[in-house]
């Protein structure tokens, strides 16, 4: 009888320990998400200003600051959704659009020179590479709670109490980034 109690005991710690991991894990992948999420609503708070800096110099270049306000509003919309793919596939969009006005805004040099352009390019790039490094921490936290599911024994686990898989941050498979770089030499 001892013996089954000590056995009942150390499985009920089991349990006990792997669903705490559990929690433990989804919470980390919740506050990652977060952390990109802060980053994106500060990016989505720099466009307008960035906008509104190189509207007047990009008169010929209305079509991309169209893209870059549509992609904005796509995204921002998106987020209040929650959805996670349609805040991925709009984010996406967001990039792309934000990338060609930085590409073309360095055509311009009364915009190079201007120093609230400068300072809103080096905070959007900062932001960047802020969602970038968010983006990574978020896939690692989740791709470990997603292993955690799959292994066995804890995968029996994680079923029976309903956790499941959680989609990493990915780019979409036609996205442009996805795509090599051209290298050109003039010699």
């Amino acid at each position: 009888m001892v013996i089954l109690a000590v056995v009942l005991l150390a499985l009920g710690f089991w349990v006990v320990v792997i669903f705490n991991n559990f929690i433990k894990l989804r919470n980390q992948v919740a506050n990652a998400y977060k952390q990109i999420d802060v980053q994106l609503k500060r990016r989505h708070d720099l466009i307008p200003n960035m906008v509104a800096a190189v509207k007047g110099e990009m008169q010929f270049e209305k079509e991309t600051l169209e893209r870059v306000i549509q992609a904005r509003a796509a995204a921002v919309s998106a987020g209040q959704g929650g959805n996670t793919g349609d805040i991925m596939a709009t984010e996406g969009m967001l990039t792309q659009a934000l990338g060609r006005l930085m590409a073309v805004a360095e055509n311009y040099p009364n915009l190079k020179a201007s120093e609230s352009v400068k300072t809103l390019m080096e905070e959007l790039t900062h932001t960047e590479n802020q969602i970038g490094f968010s983006r990574q921490f978020y896939n690692d936290v989740v791709t470990s709670f997603n292993t955690r599911q799959q292994v066995f024994p804890t995968n029996v686990f994680a079923s029976m109490v309903g956790f499941s898989v959680v989609a990493l941050w990915e780019l979409p498979a036609d996205a442009p980034e996805r795509a090599t770089p051209k290298v050109e030499l003039v010699v």
